[in-house]
């Protein structure tokens, strides 16, 4: 359930009802028992400040390693580590099974 804001078409007088936001009830004054209509207000969501957007997390160049095709790094640092201990099968550097 959602609460809004009534206002009174007769008096003016503001009040609140709570109702599902698929519910379009018809909503009379507690006070003068006249038609009331719905209050439309702005969003009490304000973003400020940096962080928001994608464009906010960026650093100075347009594209990451990861996304620049860079696989050089990736493949010497797989292939330095694998012939480091010959029981080590998986390859990684700081790999738990690297001295079983």
């Amino acid at each position: 359930m959602a609460r809004y804001d009534y206002r009174c078409t007769a008096c003016g007088n503001v009040f609140e009802v709570e109702h599902g936001m698929t519910e379009h009830p018809e909503v009379t004054c507690p006070a003068c028992g006249e038609p009331a209509s719905k209050v439309f207000s702005a969003s009490g969501i304000s973003f400020q400040g940096s962080g928001f957007y994608n464009t906010d997390q960026r650093g100075g160049s347009s594209s990451t390693e990861a996304t620049s095709g860079s696989s050089e790094s990736a493949s010497t640092s797989s292939e330095g580590s694998s012939t480091g201990s010959g029981s080590s099968s998986c390859g990684c550097e700081n790999c738990p099974h690297k001295d079983a």
